[in-house]
């Protein structure tokens, strides 16, 4: 009965995933094209599509956290709300994801979505990035370049009388006084009423399906991860970890992400009999190329697409290096920061969402100044 829950909870993850790939397939969800249609010809209908999926995972985990079914202040992964604020691998970590991201062609979401679609390029990057995500969680990579310098810039916000880096603790703290959860809850609610009436305001998002589908479904998808993981099942689940004598990797509160799945599924395939280290990432990222490839097949959309050019081909292979670079560097990517981490209004997955969005706006403008170079 106990192993059960674990294999309830697994499937779970994979068909809410299932689901994910075939609708980001159908709806054309993509958060690098969302920039480019904003930078290059001022289209932000998936812009708008992206912060719609914010404000449905906002709404829900607030809901949620009213309901007392879910609680996000305390060990998630990645730890979103941590005291201990590492301002610098959320801006360089999702420069490096923004600037890599526009490479490779897609984030590391739409880069599944593609694979599953038959893109063999999108394929070259998956794998790239998931090499160098597994170096940067299970090498001493991060330890040796990464926290010599990360560690010493980190701000303990708990010295300053600050719980979290949630936003609501933030703005207690610098107006003077103690946070409580109300305070907390208010400001989530203002914040996603703010996102919702900015989004709605466009005539172009309101009457485009495609755009309201792809983030109400995306965005639901993370409110039915924090649910499945922080919720009855959850606890279930995190019991059945304690007392399992082979314990499961990543047990713990979380939702969707897809830059470290890729280096625990690197870790996984490296030990394929070890069914422990099949965990809820390895099952996301499966189910996406998984949903992605269904929907492809059905509206007989699978195309095998190569590389134009060599040049082609060392873009795209330096995109996914900072991609998965970047991705760990920055505890997210597009959805694992920008979506899942922003649900929990945590300033580092702010801050990392501003980058990105800055990363790859100077990507676009780089190849900009490269096409311009060879006219």
């Amino acid at each position: 009965m106990e192993f059960n829950v674990h294999v309830q909870v697994l499937s779970a993850v994979f068909a809410i995933a299932v689901v994910m790939g075939a609708v980001a397939n159908k709806t054309n969800f993509c958060t690098m094209g969302a920039v480019s249609d904003w930078v290059n010809i001022g289209d932000t209908g998936r812009m708008r599509a992206w912060l719609f999926a914010m404000a449905v995972a906002l709404v829900g985990v607030i809901t949620l956290e009213a309901a007392g079914a879910i609680d996000l202040s305390n060990e998630t992964f990645p730890p979103y709300r941590s005291a201990n604020f590492a301002w610098p691998r959320y801006i360089i970590g999702g420069l490096m994801f923004g600037f890599g991201m526009v490479l490779a062609s897609g984030c590391g979401n739409k880069t599944l979505v593609r694979v599953g679609s038959g893109n063999l390029k999108s394929l070259t990057v998956l794998m790239i990035a998931m090499v160098a995500s597994y170096l940067m969680l299970w090498s001493p990579l991060f330890e040796k370049v990464f926290l010599p310098w990360l560690q010493p810039a980190t701000v303990n916000l708990a010295q300053h009388g600050i719980a979290t880096q949630e936003l609501g603790s933030v703005v207690a703290g610098i107006l003077g006084y103690q946070s409580s959860r109300g305070f907390n809850m208010a400001v989530a609610v203002l914040v996603a009423i703010g996102l919702l009436i900015f989004v709605f305001r466009s005539r172009d998002f309101r009457g485009s399906f495609d755009n309201i589908l792809g983030g109400a479904v995306i965005g639901a998808a993370i409110v039915a991860g924090w649910y499945l993981t922080g919720g009855v099942l959850g606890q279930a689940w995190k019991e059945f970890a304690d007392m399992a004598t082979d314990v499961p990797s990543r047990v713990q509160v979380q939702s969707y992400t897809f830059v470290s799945p890729m280096g625990d599924s690197v870790r996984y395939l490296l030990n394929p009999t070890q069914m422990s280290l099949l965990n809820f990432g390895v099952m996301a990222l499966a189910g996406v190329i998984t949903g992605s490839f269904l929907y492809a097949l059905f509206t007989r959309s699978f195309r095998i697409e190569w590389f134009a050019s060599f040049s082609d081909f060392v873009y795209h292979v330096i995109g996914g290096a900072l991609m998965g670079i970047g991705g760990v560097l920055s505890m997210g990517c597009t959805v694992g920061q920008a979506i899942t981490g922003v649900s929990t209004l945590a300033i580092g997955s702010i801050l990392t969402f501003f980058s990105i969005v800055l990363g790859a706006v100077g990507a676009m403008k780089y190849q900009y100044w490269r096409i311009m170079q060879e006219v």
